[in-house]
Parts: C-alpha cells; sequence; structure tokens
C-alpha cells in the first residue's frame, strides 16, 4: 500500500500497546507534531481527583472537564524521559497523570460522553492545522476519520503488562506487580471496548500493526513503508 504523504496519522490501540512510543518516533522521523490524545484524559481524570469531584458523578466531571485549561507541548528544556510536556492550570503535571489513581480511573472518566465532547473538539482544532501525528483510542473512528492513514496499533494483554511493569521500574516503582497490572489492563480494554461512546475498536480503513514481537525501529520502518514520507534529518 503506497499513500501520498499525509498531513494527518492517526494512531489507535489499547493501553500499553506501544503507540505512543511508535507515534513519537515517527513524528520525530518525519517532522510533525505529536500529541497523545490519552494524556488529556489522563490530565481530566487527574483535576477530578485533585478537586475531590467523585469520578462516578458524571455530571460533575464533565462540568470539571470544561473548566479546566489543558495545553500540551514539547518536551524540550525538561526531563529525558518524558515524551512531552503537560500542563493542567499551567502547572506541570507531566509526571502526576502517570500516578496509580489516575491509572485506575482515565477509563471510566474517559467513557462520559460530555468529556470525550469537549476533548474531540479540541483534539479536531489541533489536528486541522495539519502534520501532526495523533494518537489515542477513538482517533480514527471519531477525532480524524479523514485522515489519510490510519493505524491500529495493539500487542497481546500479556506483553502490554510486561511493557507496563518494566517501565513502572525502571522509574523506581515497586509497588505493582506484573498480576496487578495484567488485571488493569484487562479491565481497561474491557471498559474502552465496551462503552457506549466512541469504544475502542479499529477503523474500517485502518492498518492493524501487531507490535508483539517487534522492536520500535522495526515497527518504525513498517509505518515509513506504507506512504511517500519526506523524512526530516537529524541537524
Amino acid at each position: 500500500m503506497t499513500l501520498e504523504q499525509p498531513l494527518t496519522i492517526a494512531i489507535d490501540g489499547p493501553a500499553a500497546s506501544g503507540k505512543s512510543t511508535i507515534g513519537l518516533l515517527l513524528a520525530e522521523r518525519i517532522g510533525y507534531i505529536f500529541l497523545d490524545t490519552g494524556s488529556m484524559y489522563r490530565t481530566a481524570t487527574l483535576a477530578a481527583l485533585r478537586s475531590g469531584v467523585p469520578i462516578h458523578d458524571e455530571n460533575a466531571v464533565v462540568t470539571l472537564s470544561e473548566q479546566i485549561h489543558i495545553d500540551i507541548g514539547s518536551a524540550t528544556g525538561y526531563d529525558d524521559e518524558r515524551m512531552y510536556t503537560v500542563w493542567l492550570d499551567g502547572d506541570d503535571v507531566t509526571w502526576d497523570i502517570r500516578l496509580p489513581a489516575v491509572e485506575q480511573n482515565v477509563s471510566q472518566v474517559s467513557s462520559y460522553w460530555g468529556v470525550r465532547e469537549q476533548m474531540v473538539r479540541l483534539q479536531r482544532e489541533m489536528g486541522q492545522r495539519g502534520r501532526i501525528v495523533m494518537v489515542g483510542r477513538d482517533i480514527g473512528t471519531v477525532v480524524l476519520p479523514d485522515a489519510p492513514l490510519k493505524l491500529y496499533i495493539t500487542a497481546s494483554a500479556e506483553e502490554r503488562a510486561r511493557r507496563r511493569w518494566l517501565e513502572k521500574q525502571e522509574r523506581g516503582d515497586d509497588r505493582s506487580t506484573y498480576d496487578a497490572i495484567l488485571a488493569d489492563i484487562k479491565r481497561r480494554d474491557a471498559i474502552d471496548s465496551g462503552r457506549e461512546h466512541s469504544p475502542l475498536r479499529p477503523a474500517d480503513d485502518a492498518i492493524i500493526i501487531d507490535t508483539t514481537e517487534k522492536s520500535p525501529e522495526q515497527l518504525l520502518q513498517q509505518i515509513l513503508s506504507l506512504a511517500a514520507f519526506q523524512t526530516v534529518s537529524a541537524e
């Protein structure tokens, strides 16, 4: 399959499938903006937790999501481990949105139609600027249905749990066991795939890529071969 170089690239997939890593590598290689939309839902979840808004109070969570200001920018000038920088009302929350409490509640928050409506509006505004790699769970199906290149990145639940466990270990977080992470991933998969609004699924015209036994560089080369990309050389 060969395409003209797309101005927008939609990447979807379940938690810890590698979609953010691949999306960032691709954006850097072709000189596009990288946007992980999952960070926006995490930020809304963090805002609810910080404000004491009950996660299961849909109306309250939706109202809060309409009041907060979320901004996402480059990782440049910060620690070397981050892929991007996230601000909540001007506060750098890049690592706070990875806290266990956020992990446990983000699928619930992102299932609320009002929250999704607010975030999708912002995401579409960003997508209209072009030259963007947008990563999430409903980008190809809802946010950017006309994107010329849509990818669905997946991997086995066991492999995804192993990756998330290693990620936590590298950050010095030894509170979570592999079994607990695997159970949480399966729980989130069930919520994301079964929610009424914008359920997690590949777009009809998405290219499905399994990352279970492939390195990021192998996956990047596979994606680059799908379109006539003009890559950006390193300065």
